[in-house]
C-alpha cells in the first residue's frame, strides 16, 4: 500500500504543479528525491554511550539503520582524532521517505513547544530545504524514560528542482507548516 503523502503527490500535487508551472511533462515537475536525517554527537568523544543512543534514536524514528559518521580531521581543542565516530545519519527514499515526512509534519512538528511554523528561507539556492529540531522527543515513537539525553537533529529535503521557489511551492502543497510571509516582514 502506498503512503498517504505519496498518493497525495501523485493525485493532487502533480496536477497543481503542472498547471502553475505550465509544464506538461511529469518528469520536469519538482519531486522529493530523498530526506536525510543527521545527528551530530559531539559528546561521543568522551562518552561512547551517547553515540549508541543517537543510533538507536534514529533507528526508531526512521525505521532504518543509520550509518555512523567518522571525524575527517583531528582537532586538539575538542580532543578529537581523525576516524573517531562523532555522528549518525540516515538517508530515506521512496516509501520510507514519504512515511517519515508524513509523521514529521502531522505529528512531530505540532508537538514542538512554542511552534509558529518553520522558516521559509532555509533553502540552499539549489532547491533543497534544511531544518533542525532541537530535541528528538517530539517523535512519539521514543520513550522519554529511555532517551534522557536531549539530542537535536538536522533534516534535509532534497528535491529534483534547482529553483527554491518551485521547491517551496511543492513543500507547501505537501502541507509543510511554513511561517506566514506577513510575520517575516514584522520580524525584520
Amino acid at each position: 500500500m502506498k503512503p498517504r503523502l505519496q498518493e497525495k503527490y501523485e493525485q493532487e500535487i502533480l496536477p497543481q504543479l503542472a498547471e502553475s508551472l505550465g509544464r506538461t511533462n511529469r518528469l520536469q515537475l519538482p519531486r522529493l528525491q530523498k530526506i536525510t536525517v543527521n545527528m551530530g554527537v559531539g559528546t561521543a568523544v568522551q562518552e561512547k554511550k551517547h553515540l549508541e543512543l543517537a543510533v538507536d534514536t534514529l533507528t526508531q524514528i526512521t525505521g532504518q539503520k543509520p550509518v555512523v559518521c567518522l571525524a575527517r580531521k583531528s582537532v586538539a581543542g575538542f580532543r578529537l582524532r581523525e576516524g573517531m565516530p562523532i555522528g549518525a545519519k540516515v538517508t530515506l527514499r521512496r516509501q520510507r521517505m514519504y512515511e517519515f515526512f508524513d509523521r514529521l509534519i502531522s505529528i512531530a512538528l505540532p508537538r514542538v513547544r512554542d511552534f509558529r511554523g518553520i522558516n521559509r528561507k532555509a533553502f540552499d539556492g539549489r532547491g533543497n530545504y534544511s531544518m533542525g529540531l532541537s530535541e528528538q522527543l517530539v517523535f512519539p515513537e521514543l520513550n522519554p524514560d529511555k532517551f534522557t539525553l536531549m539530542q537535536g537533529m538536522n533534516i534535509t529535503f532534497v528535491t529534483s528542482t534547482t529553483s527554491n521557489e518551485e521547491a517551496l511551492q511543492m513543500l507547501e502543497l505537501f502541507g509543510m507548516p511554513f511561517q506566514r510571509e506577513d510575520s517575516d516582514a514584522n520580524a525584520a
